[in-house]
């Protein structure tokens, strides 16, 4: 073989295994996230009594993150950071059932602006209405259609068995497990865009496996052993797990599963109560921020980009979900709000990346904690805690002491993230520099006046 031919070989296979995004590549956008699924609660992730199947083949056929982290450790806050890109105190979501502030940027008004049909369906929990889920009504001024989707379906909170839904506004009662009904839904929707030559950013937020846990006979069988309170935690998650198989199976019925980018993870950690199988046998649960209380599934799946399966342990976070739908569609800067705290994961797309190249925080309930490569340091009861998650991932071992100097090094660096995030707290990254008056309060939904004349109605749906 000739020189000038060996050259000319060895480019053709480079450019073959490159695979890069295509050319003015409009995927079709599909984010899915469970309600308090814990990090092992997967088949993948070798769970002692759970199959998974429909998730596991989505892990298999993409790319499965073994440190994946919600942006906060309790829901409301996670899903500001999905839509934002931004740490949750930065846009006023400071715990479960506080309003997503109408002067942030979401993603949804993104796209939408690029021309994308935007839907959303399930669980809202972003408009300051706390209680048991119930229809968003039409006259809420923090419902979905305000942050950029055109059609909505959704409910304030968790939501589970024969629920009451709301169609942007109107109230519609629904027979049968909530996770089928949502996906369906979302598929009617995503079909109708088709049609109309459109492409789709969808959005699925689960009720499960979240309170009240209700799961039909054949979903809790497998899991007859256990008590009956496990039996519908998990007969929950094999509910979900089938609504994932109906979702890709629709992808491929409507002949775009391989032009779809479809991410999977959960709001935050797993709860208490249900084994330490349910975080993986990490340290902590659902609101504190130790790995099982911040680490959950993760999984993307893009056939087209991603055309061969693998596990990576890049540390990834919804925060970064934002930041890389806008680097794949090359969003202009105006769509999104500063300081981001996510990155651009595109790059792990096409290969393995060896670190995160910024730090990632968190903060809740007066709770911080910043993982600076393989060092984690907590911030929480007044003291500070380090921990080197490449040989300690169960956090037993408190290194802050012996580690001085990284301990101190990484101080500052959460004390000045920590600083930015007061100003952000005050309203200075709009461009009014405060805070808008007309933001709503977090308040019950029973103590609400507009949701009145709906309360025997409500009450009987929620006791059922």
């Amino acid at each position: 073989m000739s020189p000038l031919i060996r050259i000319a070989f060895v480019m053709i296979v480079l450019l073959q295994s490159f695979n890069p995004i295509p050319v003015h590549a409009r995927p079709h956008i599909v984010l899915v996230m469970a309600d308090d699924q814990g990090w092992g609660q997967t088949g993948y992730a070798n769970h002692p009594h759970l199959k998974t199947p429909h998730l596991d083949a989505m892990a298999a056929n993409g790319l499965q993150f073994d440190r994946f982290y919600a942006g906060a450790s309790n829901c409301s806050p996670t899903r500001a950071t999905v839509l934002t890109g931004r740490s949750n105190d930065r846009t006023g979501v400071f715990d479960h059932g506080y309003p997503l502030r109408s002067q942030e940027k979401t993603v949804a008004q993104a796209l939408k602006r690029a021309g994308y049909a935007t839907g959303h369906f399930g669980k809202w929990h972003l408009n300051g209405i706390r209680g048991p889920g119930v229809p968003i009504l039409g006259n809420d001024t923090h419902h979905p259609g305000a942050f950029g989707f055109e059609t909505w379906f959704s409910v304030t909170n968790f939501f589970d068995y024969d629920p009451l839904l709301s169609r942007q506004g109107q109230i519609e009662a629904h027979r049968g497990d909530s996770s089928e009904i949502i996906v369906n839904e979302a598929l009617e929707f995503i079909e109708r865009q088709i049609k109309a030559d459109r492409s789709t950013f969808t959005v699925i937020w689960y009720g499960s496996p979240h309170s009240p846990m209700i799961a039909n006979a054949e979903d809790r069988a497998p899991f007859s052993e256990l008590e009956e309170k496990r039996q519908h935690h998990l007969g929950e998650l094999v509910a979900m797990d089938r609504s994932i198989g109906t979702l890709r199976s629709g992808l491929r019925r409507l002949g775009i599963a391989d032009q779809t980018l479809l991410w999977f993870n959960s709001d935050n950690g797993g709860l208490p109560g249900f084994g330490k199988e349910t975080v993986g046998y990490l340290r902590g649960n659902k609101n504190l921020m130790y790995e099982g209380g911040l680490r959950v599934p993760g999984v993307i799946e893009w056939p087209e980009v991603i055309r061969k399966g693998r596990t990576t342990q890049f540390r990834a976070c919804t925060v970064d979900i934002f930041p890389t739908l806008a680097d794949i569609l090359d969003l202009p800067e105006t769509d999104w709000l500063t300081p981001q705290d996510g990155v651009s994961l595109l790059p792990l797309f096409r290969g393995e990346v060896d670190r995160r190249h910024r730090p990632l925080f968190f903060h809740h309930r007066d709770r911080g904690a910043v993982i600076v490569g393989h060092l984690k340091l907590l911030h929480q009861n007044g003291a500070y805690e380090l921990y080197d998650l490449s040989n300690d991932d169960e956090e037993t071992r408190n290194l802050y002491q012996e580690k001085d100097a990284k301990s101190q090094r990484i101080r500052q660096t959460y004390l000045d993230w920590k600083r930015g995030l007061e100003a952000s707290r005050g309203g200075k990254d709009y461009p009014e520099r405060e805070i808008a008056a007309h933001q709503p309060g977090r308040r019950f939904w029973k103590d609400d006046p507009s949701y009145q004349p709906y309360l025997e109605r409500f009450q009987q749906n929620v006791n059922q």
